[in-house]
């Protein structure tokens, strides 16, 4: 069996005589796993598709692992694009940016500048951090997972495996991750090879998720605290969380015992 390619990212695959032609695929470059912080970046357009455009790299968080994505702007020349849904697409583990509309001007290998809704990122990323505090103390105290749950630009709120319903199980948790946010930890970020991974005890703390297959998987460790797989942004000190507040808890049913809870400032 050979492979060559041509200019257009197609693969010929030759296989006993016989060619059979296969589109490339080339993943989105995650520039927000290496840098959560990141508000404006470069990128060349690889695929347009009415209002969906798809870039060679970009720092918009797709929705993904329970976290509404990001929005914001793509920037051609003096014209602004509202990106109003980041996703990725499931074949081709493309990131795809949902424009307001169909009227603009962008066609591949054309160069924007993406800019990230930094307000609107920074709160799920700190909701993000705080979540992975909170289901580690119960994680370690109830022996419970994550069977659901989802991180809103003002809000989340997870479900957890707990037998019993009581709220105040949820009120204690959240003073605890407060005690651990004022101890300001440094939150790391580095990657592993999935068997190593996996080794770790607590790694996955989702009843129902293992997390993708790949080689090499993004460990977001808070030390001394959690240690998670995870691909999505974080703040880099748990300081930067300010205040969780509970709001609510709900009794969903059998191994879903549901947290409401929000940071402020």
């Amino acid at each position: 069996m050979h492979y060559y390619y041509d200019v257009n990212k197609t693969i010929f695959i030759i296989c006993d005589l016989i060619i059979y032609e296969v589109e490339l695929v080339i993943m989105t470059e995650l520039l927000y796993q290496k840098d959560s912080y990141l508000r404006e970046f470069s990128a060349r357009v690889e695929r347009v598709n009415g209002n969906f455009i798809v870039l060679d790299r970009t720092a918009f968080n797709p929705r993904s692992g329970g976290l509404s994505c990001d929005t914001g702007y793509l920037v051609k020349d003096d014209n602004e694009y509202r990106v109003i849904e980041v996703f990725f697409e499931r074949i081709t583990s493309e990131v795809v940016h949902r424009l307001d509309s169909e009227e603009h001007n962008l066609n591949p290998g054309d160069h924007v500048k993406g800019i990230v809704d930094w307000k609107r990122r920074y709160k799920i990323m700190r909701l993000h951090t705080a979540a992975h505090i909170i289901s580690a103390i119960l994680y370690k105290k109830y022996n419970a997972l994550i069977t659901g749950g989802h991180i809103y630009p003002d809000y989340a709120y997870d479900d957890y495996s707990l037998e019993k319903f009581d709220p105040k199980i949820f009120r204690n948790a959240i003073e605890e991750a407060n005690n651990i946010v004022k101890q300001k930890i440094d939150v790391k970020i580095y990657w592993l090879r999935r068997e190593d991974a996996l080794k770790i005890p607590g790694i996955i703390k989702l009843a129902s998720r293992m997390p993708p297959d790949i080689e090499i998987l993004r460990i977001v460790e808070i030390p001394g605290i959690d240690i998670q797989a995870d691909g999505g942004p974080h703040v880099k000190n748990v300081g930067e969380i300010g205040e969780i507040v509970f709001l609510k808890a709900v009794n969903k049913g059998k191994r879903k015992k549901r947290l409401y809870y929000t940071v402020k400032p």
